[in-house]
């Protein structure tokens, strides 16, 4: 069930995830936190009703609780710093052949499936305009939050610092507020050439200053070698993917407190031959081997305490609404319950410049958060958390998100 932007909506004794010992009386006036405070010893439970709300969002009845503890738990609504809500195939060419009314249906599909998940917020990695976004929220009944790069700069883009500077034009007239940089080769490039930078560093370091120059951030995907070491030096926002990441460049992306957002768990569908996406052998041996190395690069990360934050990649319809996933990825490559899930709520809130508004439970927050029927940090897997989702709840309605228009 989708509670939008409520305005009036009270917990008793609900507990927040992830503090233990502890129940809350929580208070949301106009889609904002506006009291949340420790309940007074006696007070009742919240109770559940279990029917009606996962009839209403096309969910499974959820699991028994996995632990004795009844009643309700709250978390921040999840962020997904890195998805792609435009695409509705792993090859672009397959979606090229589809009907405009037919690829903008599944879009609004996706950004549904996204929020159904607990996702409120979410940062596209390339695909979608604003304008784009503000049609899907309006049309599809979806206040799902997005900030997007727009389209992306790669290989195409590299000629030449003037080149760039009218593309960045380009993008900068769309409304974006990140510029995506293609730094090195992906899936789709040999082993031996992955790590190949895709621009002349004078041409990365003219992209990263024109964008903040005009107060713009920027990600940049990169797989690792030097274009990770060129990121940090530039002052970029976020490098994402980094599986080959060093310790050393661990320790220097921690010392800049450039954000390092892993996106783990889509190599490893990628890798899988019977899994949803049904890649060719050579693409599924490339991202295993980017599997292989990406529980060490999170490890050296994580020890060096860089900035982490929560992000899938994921980008068609076999993936949206499984976004939690990542989680145990994040879980099973070393982090603890705390790390991962603040990776996903107050961190990534504060990779997006937002740590003052989302991702917490606290007072003047946006109540975007997601309502449990067990303990979120004790469930087993993926699976079982999404099942024991009763709601989620967010700050802002449609026409907000739409800009009223």
């Amino acid at each position: 069930m989708l509670n939008k932007r409520p305005e009036a909506l009270d917990y008793t004794a609900i507990r927040i995830a992830g503090i233990e010992g502890k129940r809350y009386d929580i208070s949301i006036r106009d889609g904002r936190f506006t009291s949340v405070k420790e309940s007074e010893p006696g007070e009742e439970i919240e109770s559940l009703d279990p029917t009606e709300p996962f009839a209403q969002q096309g969910l499974d009845q959820p699991a028994e609780p996995n632990q004795p503890e009844s009643g309700l738990w709250i978390s921040p609504g999840i962020i997904d710093l890195h998805t792609h809500l435009a695409w509705t195939d792993f090859d672009h060419a397959d979606q090229l052949k589809r009907a405009s009314s037919e690829v903008e249906a599944m879009q609004g599909a996706a950004f549904g499936a996204t929020l159904r998940t607990g996702v409120t917020t979410a940062r596209d990695a390339g695909g979608i305009t604003p304008q784009t976004i503000r049609h899907l929220v309006r049309n599809y009944g979806s206040p799902l939050r997005v900030e997007t790069s727009s389209e992306m700069l790669g290989s195409a883009d590299a000629l030449g610092t003037k080149f760039l500077e009218g593309r960045l034009a380009e993008i900068y007239a769309t409304g974006a507020g990140w510029v995506k940089i293609m730094a090195t080769g992906g899936l789709g490039a040999p082993a031996e050439k992955v790590l190949e930078p895709v621009f002349s560093e004078e041409e990365f370091n003219f992209i990263v200053r024109h964008a903040h120059a005009n107060q713009i951030k920027v990600l940049v995907h990169t797989w690792g070698g030097v274009t990770i070491d060129w990121s940090i030096r530039a002052g970029v926002e976020s490098v994402e993917h980094g599986m080959f990441l060093t310790p050393d460049q661990a320790g220097r992306l921690a010392e800049s407190r450039t954000a390092y957002v892993s996106t783990a768990s889509i190599y490893r569908i990628a890798a899988d031959p019977s899994g949803v996406l049904a890649l060719p052998p050579v693409i599924r041996d490339r991202a295993a081997r980017a599997a292989e190395a990406h529980s060490r690069a999170i490890g050296y990360a994580r020890s060096a305490g860089v900035r982490l934050g929560f992000g899938t990649d994921y980008a068609t319809p076999l993936l949206h609404g499984y976004n939690l996933q990542e989680l145990d990825t994040l879980l099973e490559y070393g982090l603890t319950r705390a790390e991962a899930w603040g990776s996903a709520t107050s961190g990534a809130a504060e990779i997006l410049g937002r740590g003052h508004d989302l991702g917490r439970i606290a007072e003047g927050y946006l109540a975007d958060a997601v309502i449990w029927n067990a303990d979120p940090f004790r469930a087993r897997d993926a699976g079982v958390l999404r099942e024991s989702i009763v709601s989620v709840i967010t700050g802002q309605s449609e026409a907000e998100l739409a800009g009223g228009k």
